[in-house]
């Protein structure tokens, strides 16, 4: 069993090395730990922050202690995606590693495990679906599918215009509200970057958002159902409709 899924696995791994550079790129730089270089990713492209993300690492290192640098890898890979567009080259990876003074790896390492950090391109609106248990019950591969026949894109692709392109994430922390997206919103680099959790929502409404973000509008974000009040149930509390009754506890003068 195990030998007949490594052979497979050789097998994939052989026929993305045998797909044209840009598009072998892509599906390494996002399904394996894996680097290969592309015209626009490759270690000696130049990539340094910006004079404004200058001063901004400079607040970011100040958090730690000198000799815990590293410890900023982190938030400094994150400004870093924000000023190119939303996703991480290598050479922008190597200069995060320049500035915590450790080898490059120790920064590939991080990038490459979180979700967050992005190793290909994405669009200026990133959407991403909640994929979790409680979500997929709610209807969220309904929602992934509107998004990406509306866009006419598949998973981890970008639309012809650059605006948007259509990811996955595990768990966003309001299984309460399931369905929800994310929006990252990279249109404006690091300068009005925003990161929206939109929730309680439906394959009509995801649209209706996608739309208003082409238009350069700011739909409201949070609960998408005009019935509930963030969190709370539809029609408003049935339970625990007054104050609570203060904790018991031991008359002290009686003692």
């Amino acid at each position: 069993m195990l030998a007949r899924l490594a052979a497979k696995r050789l097998l994939e791994i052989r026929q993305a090395f045998r797909q044209p550079s840009s598009q072998a790129s892509r599906s390494f730089s996002t399904a394996l730990n894996y680097h290969l270089d592309s015209p626009d990713n490759k270690p000696d492209l130049p990539w340094e922050f910006s004079e404004a993300n200058k001063s901004k690492v400079k607040e970011i290192l100040s958090y730690y202690p000198a000799n815990y640098k590293q410890s900023a890898v982190i938030p400094l890979l994150d400004l870093a995606q924000q000023q190119h567009g939303g996703w991480l080259p290598v050479s922008a990876m190597n200069a995060v590693a320049k500035v915590i003074d450790v080898a490059p790896i120790r920064v590939y390492e991080v990038a490459t495990f979180y979700s967050m950090f992005n190793r290909a391109k994405v669009g200026k609106y990133h959407l991403l679906v909640c994929g979790t248990t409680p979500c997929m019950i709610r209807g969220s591969r309904d929602i992934e599918s509107a998004l990406l026949d509306h866009l006419g894109v598949k998973r981890g692709e970008v639309t012809k215009d650059g605006l948007f392109s259509v990811g996955e994430m595990e768990c966003m922390g309001c299984c309460v509200n399931a369905p929800m997206i994310t929006v990252a919103d990279y249109s404006n680099g690091s300068e009005g970057y925003t990161y929206n959790y939109f929730e309680d929502v439906t394959p009509e409404k995801v649209v209706e958002i996608v739309e208003k973000l082409r238009k350069g509008e700011k739909p409201p974000h949070g609960t998408q159902n005009p019935k509930r009040i963030k969190c709370g149930p539809e029609g408003g509390n049935t339970t625990l409709l007054g104050e609570p009754k203060p904790p018991q506890f031991r008359d002290l003068d009686a003692c």
